[in-house]
């Protein structure tokens, strides 16, 4: 990306029934340091905006167009037009519309593949609609993973105080353990410090390491995978002059003296780490996909049914991870 060129951030609008719509609204107007392009159907765009009593112009985007969002007025909004599949009602799920939702995502992806675009937001997809309407999806993550053929890619939450990557994603707690093998581990940690140093300007990261099990296994008191499997393998990747401290018990892990020498801190699962980190910034927070070839960040919230339509969803997060994203453009 030359000096002149703004970044081109692509935000998919996420679930239609859900907030995404609206708060795609919020982003109307010009940019001076990106070009914002929603990926969403205009019609919907427009029937929220009339639902919530916003003034909004659309402006279409066609692939191939030059970037011209400093003539933006204050209430228009470039959109990537996505046809619906069907009629979309805040609030209420509708699982013809699942396909839609895919699409915006394969569109966004496939424009940051081919470069015509600099980055892709997602704002947030309901999963069981997905899934119910037939097509097995565990997350953007998992979803990506697979569009961009990568053997592996991490999850990282971010905010202002903190950072956590995931060992493991969008798992049953019963498959965690299992899923924790040296190779996964391995794979994981190198990503992690990779684009930490790569994309996060970080020259040697250091990361605090959870332990799998309540006091990190307790000397295989209370589990042996410490001792079988994660201790080993850390030393292992210490070996390759990676800087990791731990494992320590995830309990006290989290302390604000141990924050302040972690660049980041990677938990073996899910609910291990990032109830932590929303609790800490929850509304500022953005998740981050480390190790695609492309750059993705997403809000850190859901879809928030309950609020669709009423004008009261925050567009904080969303905005935070269009700032993310054009920051990792750089």
């Amino acid at each position: 990306m030359s000096p002149q060129t703004l970044p081109r951030i692509l935000v998919t609008a996420g679930e239609p029934a859900g907030i995404g719509p609206e708060l795609c609204l919020q982003l109307a107007g010009p940019q001076s340091d990106c070009e914002i392009i929603v990926v969403a159907d205009q019609q919907l765009l427009q029937q929220r905006a009339q639902q919530l009593g916003v003034d909004i112009e659309i402006c279409t985007y066609t692939p191939g167009q030059t970037d011209n969002s400093s003539q933006l007025q204050n209430h228009q909004l470039k959109v990537w037009h996505t046809p619906l599949c069907s009629p979309s009602v805040a609030g209420s799920l509708n699982t013809d519309n699942a396909a839609y939702v895919l699409r915006t995502l394969d569109l966004a992806c496939d424009a940051c593949l081919d470069g015509s675009a600099h980055a892709m937001v997602t704002a947030p997809v309901h999963k069981a609609v997905i899934n119910n309407a037939g097509t097995p999806f565990s997350g953007h993550t998992e979803y990506l993973q697979e569009r961009c053929a990568q053997d592996k890619v991490v999850m990282m939450l971010a905010c202002q105080a903190m950072r956590v990557a995931l060992v493991t994603t969008h798992l049953p707690l019963s498959e965690v353990a299992k899923a924790v093998t040296p190779t996964t581990l391995q794979q994981v940690t190198r990503i992690l410090h990779q684009e930490l140093q790569q994309k996060f300007a970080t020259p040697s990261p250091v990361i605090y390491v959870c332990g799998l099990n309540p006091h990190a296994g307790e000397d295989g008191h209370l589990g042996r995978e410490e001792l079988d499997t994660i201790i080993p393998t850390l030393d292992d990747l210490r070996q390759e002059g990676i800087n990791l401290i731990g494992p320590l018990p995830a309990d006290t892990l989290f302390s604000q003296e141990n924050l302040k020498h972690a660049d980041c801190v990677l938990a073996m699962y899910h609910d291990q780490g990032l109830p932590v980190l929303k609790y800490a910034g929850f509304g500022a927070a953005v998740n981050i996909t480390l190790g695609l070839p492309i750059i993705r960040t997403s809000v850190d919230h859901g879809t928030a049914l309950d609020l669709a339509g009423t004008g009261k969803a925050s567009a904080s997060s969303l905005i935070e991870a269009i700032h993310q994203a054009k920051l990792m453009t750089a």
